[in-house]
């Protein structure tokens, strides 16, 4: 037996003894579909800015319904006694708390005994923290968190770190690259004074508004806001809903992607909040005919798991082996706890998450279309999503053991190809594509749409490029250094996120630039020909394992 066999075995008893012993951990995520909160926390009049304590049994919010204290808004608590109980009948916070002038954009720390908000009691717009002893305990009166950390001009929506020494909130303050940016202050201990507040840098901060932080409890995603009337490109609405990520809390900020469309409505979306588990996610929103300002909602999506790594509708050993063959990397694939968004390590918490769906049918609702080109003979390939017929022509070769995933499609360069009638609209928003590929030449095509963009090509020296392109289908093809015709095995993608368009090899990216939106595009999708279908752009190379999602992946 071999060592790799070995492993394989140990592990399905892993998973046997985990599945007995349960868990509460949650996979590589997708949000589902978004729902009021419901009327113990929502009014008829504004209602948001929620902040759900570690214990997911205490929920804060601001409120602006009426039999308040005076101001812009008042804060609001709703309990429940279990996570599976329906939340109570939210009462609002009395004085000291609560009071005549705006009290808003709570946020509870994660013992529960420390309050963090925004308050114009002062005469400005700061942050202040209130304390208990014990959870049991009244709140004892506010404090301003000082000059140190507020300024002369508005300081708010604030975020407080697990560990209670971080602090992440939005101001337009002096030293910023926008309107608004987003800052974060920093203290040694729980004891020691908070220290100048730090800009978040030009990755994550634009040029324009930035705010309403909420930095999940690992500390490496930070969701935030765009702002006002000042949104950033790529968005879907009046206001949208952004993340940004980072490999451990000592590494940098990554570019912020877009929630997406599940998410982002045409309407005003701001003020997240991430669950400590990261099962569940919190917004604001104005969308369902409410006015801004007026009639606001808290809203609540869930984190669901995506573990069928295999994309073959079942979780099972194959998706094990799958996880075991990239045991101790940082495969994105395979990394899907303890977070929802991993932990750079595939490891036993991954298998975890997996072993609690294991032989259990799932369903991927990004994933729109997988040619997994396994077919042994005949002029059909099957798009195991969408149940269709795809057409082979030119008598290309099957390779029932010749693939990176089981069998493989052998094209020849002259005219064969696969004709298909699924395909993305990079036009209605993010989507991936993703392939294995062996082979190829110079000047020859991988995945396109007919006469609208050749989607992933091979340049005149070899390399991968796209081109995939902007609303007036002018911009010039994105162009990589990574060469893909050395006959082996390569793991290419192409990521529209909305903004960007990122090519991939091998898990690495390769490629990045930001595009003006995309454009109408149309149906279809040929594998192994250009756009236009014509000679010297039929690919001459193994293709394997094609993969549509509508939504910016991580290859």
């Amino acid at each position: 037996m071999s060592s790799k066999t070995s492993l394989k075995v140990y592990l399905l008893a892993v998973v046997i003894l985990l599945i007995s012993v349960g868990g509460n951990v949650k996979a590589d995520f997708i949000f589902g579909t978004p729902a009021k909160l419901g009327p113990a926390v929502n009014s008829s009049a504004a209602d948001g800015d929620i902040s759900i304590s570690d214990d997911g049994l205490e929920l804060y919010f601001e409120g602006r319904r009426p039999g308040g204290y005076g101001g812009l808004g008042d804060l609001y608590v709703s309990t429940r006694e279990t996570t599976t109980d329906p939340w109570s009948e939210a009462v609002i916070l009395d004085p000291p708390i609560s009071g005549p002038d705006w009290d808003g954009s709570p946020d509870i720390s994660s013992d529960g005994l420390e309050l963090y908000f925004t308050s114009d009691r002062s005469g400005s717009v700061d942050l202040w923290v209130a304390t208990r002893v014990t959870k049991e305990d009244p709140w004892e009166e506010p404090v301003n968190l000082g000059s140190t950390v507020n300024s002369s001009v508005d300081d708010f929506g604030p975020s407080i770190s697990s560990d209670g020494l971080s602090l992440y909130f939005g101001s337009p303050r002096s030293g910023g690259l926008g309107k608004i940016d987003l800052w974060v202050t920093t203290r040694a201990t729980k004891d020691t004074p908070w220290e100048e507040p730090v800009n978040l840098g030009s990755t994550v901060n634009s040029s324009l508004d930035e705010a309403m932080p909420d930095i999940s409890s690992d500390g490496r995603v930070l969701f935030f806001s765009d702002f006002m009337l000042s949104q950033r490109d790529g968005g879907y609405g009046g206001q949208d809903l952004w993340m940004t990520t980072r490999a451990s809390i000592n590494d940098p900020w990554e570019e912020p992607i877009n929630l997406g469309p599940q998410i982002n409505s045409p309407s005003f979306d701001f003020s997240p909040n991430i669950s400590a588990d990261g099962s569940k996610f919190y917004f604001t929103s104005d969308r369902g005919g409410a006015q801004l300002f007026q009639v606001v909602d808290a809203w609540e999506a869930s984190l669901e798991p995506i573990v069928d790594l295999n994309s073959d509708g079942i979780v099972d050993s194959t998706d094990m082996c799958i996880m075991v063959d990239h045991w101790g990397t940082d495969e994105p694939l395979c990394d899907i706890g303890p977070m929802p968004w991993g932990d750079g390590i595939v490891d036993v918490q991954d298998l975890i998450v997996l072993s609690e769906h294991l032989f259990k049918d799932v369903n991927d609702p990004t994933l729109i279309a997988h040619w997994a080109l396994d077919e042994t003979e005949g002029m059909i390939a099957h798009d195991s999503v969408n149940g269709n017929d795809d057409f082979v022509m030119g008598g290309a070769l099957w390779q029932s053991n010749g693939g990176k995933v089981d069998g493989a499609i052998e094209l020849d360069g002259v005219d064969d190809c696969v004709i298909c009638k699924t395909g993305p609209n990079p036009a209605e928003g993010p989507c991936s594509i993703l392939a294995w590929i062996k082979g190829g030449a110079p000047g020859q095509v991988i995945i396109a749409q007919p006469a609208v963009a050749d989607f992933m090509a091979v340049d005149s020296e070899g390399n991968l490029m796209t081109g995939l392109n902007g609303s007036d289908q002018s911009s010039a093809p994105l162009l990589s250094q990574a060469s893909v015709t050395d006959g082996q095995w390569h793991r290419i993608g192409l990521v529209w996120d909305g903004l960007r368009r990122s090519l991939f090899v091998d898990g690495v990216k390769v490629a990045e630039d930001i595009e003006d939106g995309q454009g109408v595009f149309g149906s279809g999708l040929y594998i192994g020909v250009g756009k236009d279908y014509v000679d010297g752009t039929f690919f001459s190379g193994l293709i394997d394992d094609v993969r549509i999602y509508k939504r910016a992946v991580k290859p």
